[in-house]
């Protein structure tokens, strides 16, 4: 799995950390037959952030790598 995990949520942010998890390190978003898709190396770790981010929403890691919903 890419980079470290995010800090907890009182502590600063590394810049490691930064350039490596969801959303900060992805490569492009597209709205692909209305899904929004974020390209990138993402991991479990982006996908429980991005359900946090958006509550009701089912995001999903696809076969390369990125996260959609």
């Amino acid at each position: 799995m890419p980079g470290p995990d995010l800090p907890p949520p009182a502590a600063p942010i590394t810049a490691e950390a930064l350039l490596t998890r969801w959303p900060t390190p992805a490569l492009k978003a597209e709205l692909l037959h209305g899904v929004l898709v974020f390209a990138g190396d993402f991991d479990e770790r982006d996908l429980e952030t991005a359900r946090r981010t958006y509550p009701g929403r089912r995001p999903v890691l696809n076969a390369d790598g990125g996260l959609a919903w």
